[in-house]
């Protein structure tokens, strides 16, 4: 009898002939997501099959037309449609209400561009993954893409709710612009922000990596406050707002810095004035910086208040 092993619910179950994939897990208890009711409207039932490909029926034509929509790989499959004929090891890709939206959305930016470029004060934030390649290495493709989304929109939502917007993604790390809009006190925003992205990988992106592979990356934050010339910069298609300048690379060499300081979230020293009083400050720092010359205080910040 065909069989399958269900992961990460480390479940086994034997599989009756022409039952499919998403049927057998709901008969053993698995709480297998299935928003259009295994009707094959939707692929929220996707898994994707980590050993014995080979006994996996072929995907019949309704599946075939939803796979070749969505792009998906041979290896992810739609649960409701498919069926076995040998042992198979499974991995359920939707596991929440996050994976369920993740899978379901599709977002425009909410950022009108400026008409021209100028130069303004901006409250810069950069972030980026800590130990991600070695994280990867034992991922299929799929999963590092969808990690990285996954961690994406958390961190997104993090310095939307602060009121600043991602504007750059570069590799597994982003730079995120606060102030472009003119409202006051960018430097306070991005602070939250960032204490908001530490607090979302400690509460959503921690124990969903736990669970999902039984390992965990972590991030660095960097922010700085300073002159920025703004603009939409891109082809006539696809411009984007971007910000260039000195204060944009000393922000990157801030988040850098982190992981010689030890600290998650570092701060300059012009960020630092705009929110003294409003924050609680751990270890502090005189660091030289790659392309500036001197040494340059940063502050690591642990907490805001709540005002």
């Amino acid at each position: 009898m065909p069989s399958i092993f269900y992961a990460p619910d480390q479940i086994r179950i034997d599989v009756e002939e022409r039952q499919t994939l998403l049927n057998a897990a709901l008969s053993a208890g698995i709480p297998h997501t299935h928003v259009c009711g295994g009707h094959a409207r939707c692929s929220t039932c996707r898994v994707i099959v980590v050993e014995g490909l080979d006994n996996v029926e072929p995907p019949n034509e309704v599946e075939r037309a939803l796979a070749e929509r969505l792009g998906l790989p041979r290896e992810v499959r739609i649960a409701c449609q498919t069926t076995v004929r040998g042992p198979v090891r499974v991995r359920r890709l939707v596991l929440d209400d996050d994976d369920v939206a993740l899978v379901g959305r599709m977002r425009t930016s909410k950022v009108d561009l400026t008409p021209v470029g100028e130069e303004i004060r901006v409250a810069i934030l950069f972030s980026d993954i800590r130990g991600f390649t070695p994280f990867t290495e034992a991922l299929l493709p799929y999963d590092v893409i969808h990690v990285l989304n996954r961690h994406f929109e958390a961190m997104g939502s993090a310095v939307a709710t602060a009121g600043g917007f991602i504007n750059n993604y570069m590799g597994d790390g982003f730079m995120a612009l606060f102030g472009v809009d003119g409202k006051p006190d960018a430097p306070m925003r991005a602070v939250r922000a960032a204490l908001g992205m530490l607090s979302a990988m400690q509460s959503k992106m921690t124990p969903y990596l736990l669970a999902t592979y039984g390992r965990v990356f972590d991030i660095g934050i960097g922010i700085h406050y300073g002159e920025a010339v703004v603009g939409p910069i891109g082809s006539f298609e696809r411009k984007a707002i971007t910000a260039i300048g000195d204060a944009v690379n000393f922000a990157s060499r801030i988040e850098s810095a982190t992981k010689d300081v030890g600290a998650r979230l570092l701060v300059s020293e012009a960020v630092h004035r705009e929110v003294a009083g409003r924050v609680t400050i751990g270890k502090t720092a005189r660091v030289s910086v790659k392309g500036k010359t001197g040494e340059h205080q940063l502050f690591e910040v642990t907490a805001a208040s709540e005002a």
